[in-house]
């Protein structure tokens, strides 16, 4: 069954016991994450900033539970380590994978369900953004890119992440005729991508 087999299987949640809101993480292989950084950084420091980011981002979901949604056995135990929840979904690339981790969290009873990416090396408060009856977008700095969704995890949402995606999520919500707001958060805007990200804050 999908999320269950794999490095997830020593999960231990059951349905009802996330609550009625958690956060979904989508963490790439620590190894393959960020080779664009490497022009700046050597493997072991990239390698270490990747999972300092995840790790921040994680602890800034807090009140809320969280899930990392991942096909990388280290990054299922990593996340196993820092109380999440593992939801296994190997060969469906980004989008397929936060989709089917978003159903997942339907299936165990959650009816909010915040995704956010793990490169935000600033976050914090992820887990107390204002109430919104709909869908949240937290856009990247430039408006192009979209840091964080928070959305009700039945409403079909058709994710569309790369260049461009805010815009494409601004047009998925029209489609599913969900009020939307858009928050900007200099602490969740700014994401590390590029050798310059380093030393801009």
């Amino acid at each position: 069954m999908t999320g269950t087999a794999g490095p997830d299987a020593g999960n231990h949640h059951h349905a009802g016991t996330l609550g009625l809101r958690a956060v979904l993480v989508p963490v790439k292989s620590f190894a393959a994450a960020k080779q664009r950084l490497g022009a700046a950084l050597p493997d072991d420091e990239r390698r270490l900033l990747v999972q300092t980011m995840a790790a921040r981002v994680l602890l800034a979901a807090s009140p809320l539970p969280v899930a990392v949604v991942c096909d990388d056995s280290e990054v299922a135990s990593w996340a196993r380590q820092h109380g999440a929840l593992v939801v296994w979904e190997p060969g469906r690339g980004l989008n397929g994978a936060v989709e089917a981790g978003v159903a997942r969290l339907a299936d165990l009873g959650v009816d909010e369900v915040t995704v956010v990416h793990a490169d935000l090396p600033l976050a914090r408060e992820i887990g107390s953004l204002e109430p919104f009856e709909g869908l949240t977008l937290v856009p990247d700095r430039q408006d192009d890119g979209t840091n964080l969704i928070r959305l009700p995890s039945r409403c079909g949402f058709r994710f569309s992440y790369g260049p461009g995606s805010f815009a494409r999520h601004l047009q998925e919500g029209g489609r599913l005729a969900l009020p939307v707001t858009v928050v900007r958060k200099p602490e969740l805007a700014f994401d590390v991508d590029w050798p310059a990200d380093l030393t801009t804050r």
